[in-house]
């Protein structure tokens, strides 16, 4: 016993917020847990010199005191990772909160595992047989009710052989054995350090697009599965709804919603949003094949800086099980920021605004934890993350919206005056960006829609076009410009009334599949073309634009969400009468 206390246990000498410094710890470890005071506040090291350790606190430290006791737990921040995830709400530490949506009160627990939940019990039901030889990714059974997904029970990884046992079907607890393979017995729940990324067999450089139901994403700036996206924007120009839609709308099988320091009002919201949400998916609650870890803005801060590393470990979980995940991190500004609080407190360097200068690095390492992949059994999945950014002031040029721009593959930057002018979604075609647009017009293309890319650059060149003669047409008048500028001027509104602006309260136009959204924009490129031709043949530009051609506007609304073939009728009638124009 006097062996295991000598270096193992400390006296705190040192509190600031949440930076805890303890002397005599020289047996702990990095990034191992260490509890803390008599309240054994749950605290990780983050530095080591000799026999004192700093530790950055997950908990409020007001009352710990020096000479206070810590102890060294000898386990890392790890996830409980098994049935009774989805449908649920969890802290940054993976702890349950109230069951009350809008009372976001953490139980209180030196202990990230709730009892609880390792009281609830579960059915099993065994999937191989005793004598099978299994590898790492392998399914030993499935748990019915556990979520709107189907919740497989997979051999764990560093663990291979033959089943010398299995649990026949019944109920069981977390912690509950269901099988011994080999020499090691498997557990119904996991647990896995959530800064340790989960392994996988090998990373796809296939590119697949990840269709979101918003037009302007998935026409102008797309995001392939496994990639990363950024939505940078300042206050009042929706982001919370965009990533609200997206976790709708998105083409995944599970959501990992991060609250990531946001205002409790929001975050309740968002819960009520989803736990009310029908799914058009599996027609129950969106809620049930989704997890939330909510870290709001009145929870103690580093637990914000954990907590998109415990989403990420839920993503990668359930990616392990064959399914497609969306991670949405809301905001990462506010993990930045909580990152910048403790390297304040440890006297770290500052760099750029005050923020520690790894934190580029911190940025990539998230970032890169989203993937496409060959899982250890072998099946196919994804983790897409997509991480919203609130610069202060709406500064595009600070820090965190810099360093992120350079790791994500899609940028969707929302901009302010396009919000005020309730164009919604209000994603900016000046300074948004798809670095994998290219790779996805060529699977487009082997998919039953060669003109895909044509389309895209052609509505791209129009948005710009139409951008540069309106400032000229703010100094000069419309009326002075040439009638092939003025349709340019007619095709960019309608661009942007038809299919980049869309209504989410509408159930015509709240989604929109990629077919009509091809047919939205094909309408417009068409109605474009065809007054340009006209203009040719002498009709007056005049003319033209005294054409009713709000049909053009209102296709959007007035046909269902899947129906293409609704637009591509509109579209032979708007041009037939337009030819008929003299």
């Amino acid at each position: 016993m006097d062996g295991l206390a000598t270096g193992r246990t400390g006296t705190v000498v040192r509190i600031s917020g949440p930076l805890v410094e303890v002397d005599g710890m020289d047996a702990v470890s990095m990034l191992e847990l260490v509890a803390v005071g008599p309240q054994r506040i749950s605290a990780e090291t983050v530095a080591i010199a000799g026999a004192r350790a700093t530790l950055q606190a997950y908990e409020y430290t007001g009352g710990l005191k020096a000479g206070d006791t810590a102890e060294a737990t000898g386990r890392e921040l790890s996830a409980l990772l098994g049935p009774g995830l989805l449908g649920h709400v969890f802290d940054g530490l993976m702890r349950p909160l109230s069951s009350a949506p809008l009372w976001l009160t953490p139980d209180r627990a030196s202990s990230t595992e709730d009892p609880a939940t390792l009281a609830r019990s579960w059915r099993f039901i065994p999937a191989v047989s005793a004598g099978a030889r299994l590898r790492p990714g392998d399914v030993l059974g499935t748990v019915p009710g556990a979520g709107s997904v189907e919740h497989k029970v997979l051999v764990p990884f560093g663990v291979s052989g033959e089943v010398t046992w299995l649990a026949p079907e019944g109920q069981l607890h977390a912690l509950d054995a269901v099988a011994r393979i080999g020499d090691h017995e498997v557990q119904l729940a996991q647990r896995w350090p959530v800064r340790r990324p989960r392994p996988f067999q090998d990373r796809l450089s296939e590119v697949v697009p990840l269709h979101t139901g918003q037009r302007v994403l998935d026409l102008m700036y797309p995001l392939a599965r496994g990639a990363a996206a950024a939505v940078p924007g300042g206050f009042g120009t929706g982001k919370t709804l965009l990533l609200q839609q997206i976790a709708k709308w998105g083409d995944a099988d599970v959501i990992v919603y991060v609250g990531c320091g946001e205002r409790g009002n929001e975050m309740a919201d968002v819960l009520d949003s989803l736990s009310k949400e029908v799914d058009a998916r599996t027609g129950g609650r969106l809620i049930d094949r989704t997890v939330i870890i909510a870290n709001t803005s009145n929870m103690p801060m580093m637990a914000r800086e954990s907590s998109i590393y415990t989403g990420i470990t839920v993503a990668e979980f359930y990616r392990d099980m064959g399914y497609d995940v969306i991670v949405i991190a809301d905001s990462t500004s506010r993990w930045a920021e909580a990152l910048r609080e403790f390297a304040n407190r440890n006297g770290d360097l500052p760099a750029e605004e005050g923020y520690p200068a790894n934190l580029a690095s911190q940025l990539a390492a998230f970032y890169e934890r989203a993937g496409r992949v060959t899982t250890l059994g072998g099946r196919t999945a994804s983790v897409t993350v997509i991480g919203a950014v609130s610069p202060p002031g709406g500064d595009m040029t600070e820090p965190v919206t810099t360093d992120t721009q350079r790791f994500v593959r899609s940028l969707w930057l929302l901009d302010r005056d396009l919000a005020y002018s309730r164009h919604y979604p209000a994603v900016s075609w000046t300074g948004s960006f798809a670095r994998d647009a290219q790779a996805l017009g060529l699977w487009h293309d082997d998919n039953g829609n060669p003109g895909w890319a044509q389309q895209r650059s052609q509505a791209m060149a129009l948005l710009a076009e139409a951008d540069r003669l309106t400032s000229l047409a703010e100094i000069v008048g419309a009326a002075s410009l040439p009638s092939h500028e003025r349709i340019v001027l007619l095709g960019g509104r309608l661009l942007r009334e038809g299919v980049l602006t869309q209504n989410d309260l509408s159930p015509n136009d709240g989604f929109c599949s990629g077919q009509k959204g091809a047919a939205l924009l094909e309408l417009v490129l068409d109605v474009v073309d065809t007054c340009q031709r006209l203009v040719e043949r002498g009709v007056a530009a005049t003319t033209i634009e005294a054409m009713d051609l709000s049909a053009v506007a209102r296709a959007r609304e007035e046909t269902g969400p899947g129906d293409a073939a609704g637009v591509a009728a509109r579209r032979e009638e708007i041009i037939q009468a337009l030819e008929e124009l003299r």
